[in-house]
């Protein structure tokens, strides 16, 4: 036979059979539920991300919109009664909150001045915890993938590499088209690992990133709040 011949058989034979779909089919059922699952959390792990996109850069715009209506001289109580209206979040959230507590804790008994500005401080933190908490959700799954996909992918390619010798123990045969199906599809398997788990690791680290910008803007206004307050309290002594 000219080996001209012999190679291009083999190159047909190797383009035919190491195809995505016939990794997969041809694959141990093992190795295919890796698969599976990893394909699966990478899929939801863009979901997360394209969401958290959509979040949290809603969270700047409507801090960055609230910031300019509130250090626009516009009367505390008109800002209130509009925010108050609709369903505020981020700072929004923590001002509507804050106002509310005032004025019921000054409705309620005027003589109790003294304590307005501690419950204040506590609805404040409050809010800003569930509003964090809120931004976060989800985003532990992302460390989740990012940390664990990489194993899985290795045990997937463990498994496959052990059905690689198996084939070679039973053929008694050490021909490349026994070993290669076995080898591929454990490369394969640490393939998916890996695209799973970069993105879900660059993400995380951005979303968490971005959930300190915006908690720190929180801690920061509801500290500027806390001594308007504070004057007002002693104004009213």
């Amino acid at each position: 036979m000219n080996p001209n011949e012999l190679t291009t058989e083999n190159l047909g034979g190797a383009s035919t059979g190491f195809s995505f779909v016939e990794l997969f089919l041809s694959a141990h059922i093992v190795v295919q539920l890796v698969m599976i699952g990893l394909v699966l959390a990478s899929v939801w792990s863009w979901a997360i991300v394209f969401e958290k996109f959509y979040a949290f850069r809603r969270a700047r715009r409507e801090a960055d919109k609230f910031e300019q209506l509130f250090w626009s001289g516009q009367s505390l109580d008109e800002l209130y009664g509009q925010l108050s209206r609709s369903q505020p979040i981020a700072m929004g959230a923590l001002f509507v909150a804050a106002m509310r507590e005032w004025k019921r804790s000054v409705e309620g008994n005027v003589r109790a001045l003294g304590g307005i500005q501690l419950r204040v401080e506590k609805v404040m933190d409050v809010t800003i915890a569930r509003e964090m908490e809120r931004l976060d959700r989800r985003l532990l799954f992302l460390a989740t993938v990012g940390a664990t996909a990489p194993f899985v992918g290795l045990f997937g390619t463990v498994w496959g590499i052990m059905t690689s010798f198996q084939a070679i123990a039973v053929s008694k045969n050490t021909n490349l088209a026994v070993v290669a199906p076995g080898i591929a599809e454990a490369l394969f398997a640490t393939a998916l690992g890996l695209l799973a788990a970069i993105p879900a690791v660059i993400f995380y680290n951005k979303f968490s990133a971005d959930s300190a910008r915006i908690s720190q803007r929180l801690e920061a206004f509801a500290d500027e709040f806390a001594a308007i307050v504070s004057r007002q309290v002693d104004s009213g002594s």
